[in-house]
């Protein structure tokens, strides 16, 4: 296995972000394999149109007065909107800025990490570039694997990586070590009611119990 490690020197999870290498020799030197195609993603029905019409709205009646040009931005006007109404449809917690620490490769701390009874899922928001963002998502997955009991826990680890505008999912299985992104991605807010559809199929998916991490 190739090693792409600075020997002695720790890895925070940003510093995936920087890391020139592509995606699989990331992932595979973490001990993962790594796949790309499409994902058959739970979804769910949505209950409330009106509130995913509010967000759209909402969005294109101020787009003109803000200038969008960081990740904080981006994370309150495109992000959290969509991560509230989630909140307001199902029995979920979300954590913001979770920390975990694994080892010397894997620590740092989670943009968003949603929890429900049955699954979880991490999300990582960037101001740009998807691919390298992805790198990041890669390795917090991974941690978070790492980072549960094997007994009770879902048998999948979910992840989204998003630039504001841009949506990506991605699934960790498991039992064979196996990391898949999702050959999709999805538009905000054109594609809004796909992006909530499976951000809250993905957290009722009942085959499966987590076991929650620490208190946040």
């Amino acid at each position: 296995m190739k090693n792409i490690f600075t020997e002695g020197k720790k890895y925070t999870f940003s510093d995936y972000f920087e890391l020139g290498n592509p995606t699989e020799e990331i992932i595979h030197a973490l001990g993962y394999s790594f796949f790309t195609q499409a994902l058959a993603l739970p979804r769910k029905d949505l209950l409330n149109k009106v509130l995913i019409e509010q967000i759209s709205s909402t969005y294109y009646s101020i787009l003109p007065k803000i200038s969008v040009n960081s990740e904080t931005a981006k994370r309150e006007l495109m992000i959290a909107p969509v991560l509230h109404a989630v909140l307001q449809q199902i029995n979920a917690r979300l954590n913001i800025e979770y920390p975990v620490s694994i080892n010397d490769k894997l620590s740092g701390t989670l943009d968003y990490l949603f929890r429900s009874s049955q699954q979880l899922i991490v999300i990582e928001a960037k101001k740009g570039d998807l691919d390298r963002g992805f790198n990041q998502l890669a390795a917090e997955m991974i941690a978070l694997d790492l980072y549960q009991d094997e007994q009770d826990s879902p048998a999948e680890v979910y992840g989204a990586i998003t630039i504001g505008e841009v949506w990506r999912f991605a699934l960790l299985e498991r039992e064979n070590k196996q990391l898949t992104k999702d050959i999709h991605t999805y538009r905000f807010p054109e594609d809004l009611a796909d992006i909530f559809s499976i951000l809250t199929g993905i957290l009722e998916r009942e085959d499966t119990i987590v076991q929650q991490p620490g208190s946040p």
